[in-house]
């Protein structure tokens, strides 16, 4: 059984956990945090040995009530890998201490890609992760986009992507996040950072993005171009996606209209916390005009690199094959409607 240290048990720290839980070749060393906090109990309440990641914060968890298994440095010492799902910026700081302690480790898409030696997903660039001892699994919105392009490269090659995100302005639990009532252009010059991101997986690849900022919390939505190197029927393309297990084509008798519904469809699903971890491909938006190829996607920015971290694991163990692993984490996670 694969030991896995996760330090940080936040938004994505926490549903990892869950994740590695739920696979029959791993356990959940440990889960580190900063602080005390409803995150910190429920992490004791389900069974996770809680450290301390800073250890001069460590008596704030005996003042809480909190008994900590010891500091950070013990956990990573004792894992086979650790998942480093701390805010953006604290990973690349963190490097060194796995460095110290020789565990290969992970990072989360807000960290630059020079954190570590290769940037991650699981259907396009598998291989290239395999005993590597620092991985970068990519952004929910690179995640997403990178899940499209790689059927369409392999299936029919591209010229060229061009991308809207319009993304929400903070997580349910970002009380300071915002915009508040306002439509940003984010960032107002072009391309914005994903276009760019992608290229780390797919580095040949020609990808103009622009980024939008509203003030909703649900969930990302992209609108894409796709011109590919021949002309495609759209119905193709829905059956070439239908194959694709972490694609998700809403059809339209479900009138899902939105991201909200979308929500409470995942819900009433019995997702735990209403995750959505698969790309949400409208199926009546998949139209074509030559070679253009246009869809409209949402994208759960809190869940769906949650089995890229699980796959990634497997990767720099050597434990499986990109096929096993998918398989393996998609059945355990229930991957697919």
């Amino acid at each position: 059984m694969l030991q896995v240290a996760i330090n940080g048990y936040g938004t994505i720290g926490k549903r990892v956990a869950d994740a590695v839980r739920e696979q029959p070749d791993m356990e959940v060393l440990g889960v580190a945090k900063t602080r005390p906090n409803f995150e910190a109990e429920t992490a004791i309440e389900k069974g996770y040995p809680l450290y301390a990641a800073i250890e001069e914060r460590a008596d704030q968890f005996a003042e809480a009530g909190l008994e900590i298994a010891g500091p950070v440095d013990d956990l990573v010492d004792e894992a086979d890998v650790v998942v480093d799902a701390t805010p953006s910026g604290i990973g690349a700081e963190n490097r060194t201490l796995y460095e110290e302690y020789d565990t290969p480790a992970l990072y989360q898409g807000g960290e630059d890609a020079a954190v570590a030696d290769v940037s991650f997903n699981a259907r396009s660039n598998y291989a290239e992760s395999v005993d590597a001892d620092h991985v970068r699994v990519v952004s929910c919105n690179t995640t997403g986009l990178s899940r499209v392009v790689a059927p369409l490269e392999e299936t029919y090659g591209i010229e060229k992507v061009r991308a809207t995100l319009v993304r929400r302005g903070g997580d349910p639990g970002q009380t300071s996040r915002g915009p508040i009532n306002d439509i940003l252009p984010n960032p107002v010059t072009v391309p914005s950072h994903h276009g760019p991101d992608v290229n780390t997986i797919f580095p040949d690849l020609d990808i103009d993005t622009l980024g939008m900022k509203v003030p909703a919390t649900l969930m990302h939505m992209h609108s894409l171009n796709v011109t590919l190197e021949e002309g495609v029927e759209a119905a193709a393309v829905r059956e070439l996606f239908a194959d694709e297990s972490r694609l998700f084509l809403i059809p339209e008798t479900a009138a899902i209209d939105g991201s909200g519904k979308l929500k409470e469809y995942a819900l009433d699903a019995g997702r735990p916390r209403g995750d959505l971890w698969e790309n949400c491909i409208w199926e009546e938006s998949i139209s074509t005009v030559g070679n253009d190829l246009y869809l409209f996607q949402g994208i759960h920015q809190e869940s769906d690199v949650v089995p890229e971290n699980v796959d990634a694991i497997r990767a720099v163990t050597g434990t499986a094959d990109a096929e096993e692993s998918m398989e393996t984490t998609d059945e355990t996670l229930g991957i697919g409607f």
